[in-house]
């Protein structure tokens, strides 16, 4: 694992065999806000109870900053999330996300929950951590169930088989009426294609370093 300090001060880290990073040089902490938490589970703040489907646990930034939000609204989140190479405890935990020692022993246990169970981690968050490639696993039982997508898989330029057509028919499938999806990518054959399998597609402001981003409704 290489660690790389972005410029926000928060890390991220270089995948190896596909060259990628995890999140942007541009500052990790501050993307992640930005596009999965005010663009994302924020929008469904109202709600008591809100279901969440991540693409990718990758470092667990995107459901550690979920939990907090979760914790500091009063909300009831439960967060499924696809993964098909994990990364480790010990790496995650060098990666600076967590201010306090709650938030430390919450990161460590999204990491090391088992798979394919729910896990309790409080009274406002429950995980449940769905190991294997997209797609490639059936995810039937949540069908029409989850309030907001985050779509963080890597580029397209990287992992070109999970930005097709049929991957985001998948995830229409997946949303409630008026859930939507929200994604760093803002390419033009992209918010196409999603518009093609049914959503209605907004551009909004990007996080630091790319002007724009993509949020997909159903409707």
């Amino acid at each position: 694992m290489e660690k790389i300090a972005t410029k926000d001060g928060s890390f991220t880290v270089k995948h190896a065999q596909i060259n990628e990073l995890y999140h942007s040089i541009h500052g990790a902490m501050q993307e992640s806000k930005h596009v999965f938490i005010e663009n994302g589970i924020a929008l469904h703040k109202n709600k008591q109870q809100v279901s969440v489907f991540e693409m990718g646990l990758g470092t667990g930034l995107n459901a550690l900053l979920t939990y907090k939000f979760a914790k500091e609204n009063k909300i009831k989140v439960t967060y499924y999330c696809i993964e098909a190479y994990p990364m480790l405890a010990e790496d995650a935990l060098q990666l600076n996300y967590t201010n306090t020692e709650d938030e430390l022993a919450v990161f460590k246990q999204i990491h090391e929950s088992e798979w394919n169970k729910v896990e309790n981690i409080d009274e406002h968050f429950s995980l449940f951590k769905i190991k294997g490639k997209l797609e490639y696993t059936g995810l039937s039982f949540l069908k029409g169930i989850i309030d907001v997508i985050y779509f963080d898989a890597f580029a397209p330029t990287a992992q070109e088989e999970l930005w097709q057509p049929d991957i985001l028919s998948k995830m229409y499938g997946l949303l409630k009426t008026e859930g939507h999806l929200t994604t760093y990518c803002a390419k033009g054959q992209f918010k196409r294609d999603l518009k093609n399998v049914g959503f209605t597609v907004k551009a909004v402001a990007g996080p630091p370093g790319k002007r724009e981003m993509t949020l997909a409704y159903k409707e």
